[in-house]
């Protein structure tokens, strides 16, 4: 099946709202335990200094990091600004910041960070290669990156199957913005493929029955 892009950004405030309201903490929780699992295991320090998450949304990874450790500078940067606003609405006392930022443009007084993670970002991407250059330029040496996301289906069928297993009681909006994702989603080969243009050692793997994920440390 030929890849199909959706909208970069998710900007209308039913799907804004729809998306904050649905229950994703099983795999948000499933990601921050995978970050933390990485870190501890490939990086010689207890913790980051500067943590970057790259189309961070309602803030479901940056708000859980932040806690996680406190100590770290974690910033959220998203191009929507009705989820920033729903970001910063969930962070009342949060040292988390939130930052609007369109790739292949974000700040420039942002600087380097030591982790910097990802979820359900890439495939909303047109230009697949804005993420990859975003991070070879936001990250410090020997930086640790972690990204988590959908993975696109063979054929039509099978999408269906994965909207009936895991949207059926989802809201329409979300059933139909599920159903564009996973055909705008990328496969590992073609991961593989992005990351060897984009000069980064990084590996990819299948990830359950929907997801792929992308991880290493940088030199």
């Amino acid at each position: 099946m030929e890849r199909i892009c959706e909208p970069e950004l998710m900007e209308g405030l039913e799907q804004v709202a729809a998306y904050a309201a649905a229950d994703f903490s099983s795999s948000d929780q499933a990601a921050v335990m995978r970050i933390l699992e990485l870190w501890a295991a490939l990086v010689p320090s207890p913790s980051p200094r500067r943590i970057v998450d790259l189309g961070c949304g309602p803030g479901n990874l940056t708000l859980p990091l932040a806690e996680q450790w406190p100590q770290a500078e974690v910033v959220g940067l998203d191009g929507s600004a009705a989820m920033l606003a729903e970001a910063k609405r969930r962070s009342p006392g949060s040292r988390a910041q939130f930052r609007m930022a369109t790739l292949p443009q974000w700040p420039g007084e942002l600087g380097c960070f030591d982790l910097l993670v990802s979820n359900s970002l890439l495939h909303h991407l047109h230009d697949p290669a804005v993420l990859w250059d975003a991070i070879r330029h936001l990250a410090a040496p020997g930086a640790l990156v972690v990204i988590k996301d959908l993975r696109r289906p063979l054929d039509p069928a099978a999408v269906e199957l994965l909207v009936q297993r895991h949207a059926l009681a989802a809201p329409p909006v979300l059933q139909r913005d599920y159903r564009a994702s996973l055909q705008a989603a990328f496969r590992p080969e073609e991961v593989e493929r992005q990351l060897l243009q984009a000069g980064l050692a990084l590996q990819v793997r299948p990830l359950e029955d929907r997801y792929l994920e992308v991880w290493g440390r940088l030199p």
